[in-house]
């Protein structure tokens, strides 16, 4: 009778570690995408802030206390 107890309990064990497993490589999935989406977002953020002459400070240019 140990014998059917232990194999059940071992293929549930293993059917629980497969769910979880899904479940983590899923959370990992999303979470990487959203990783990826904000580093995207945050190159367009800093891009665009960079002048015609490659300066990033407008106000500070040629001020170099007289």
């Amino acid at each position: 009778m140990t014998d059917r107890n232990d194999k059940s309990t071992s293929q549930n064990s293993q059917q629980g570690r497969g769910s979880r497993d899904d479940r983590l490589k899923s959370a990992l999935r999303e979470n990487l995408k959203r990783r990826k989406l904000q580093a995207r977002e945050r190159a367009a953020i800093t891009e665009p802030s960079q002048n015609d002459d490659g300066s990033l400070n407008e106000g500070t240019a040629g001020k170099s206390g007289d």
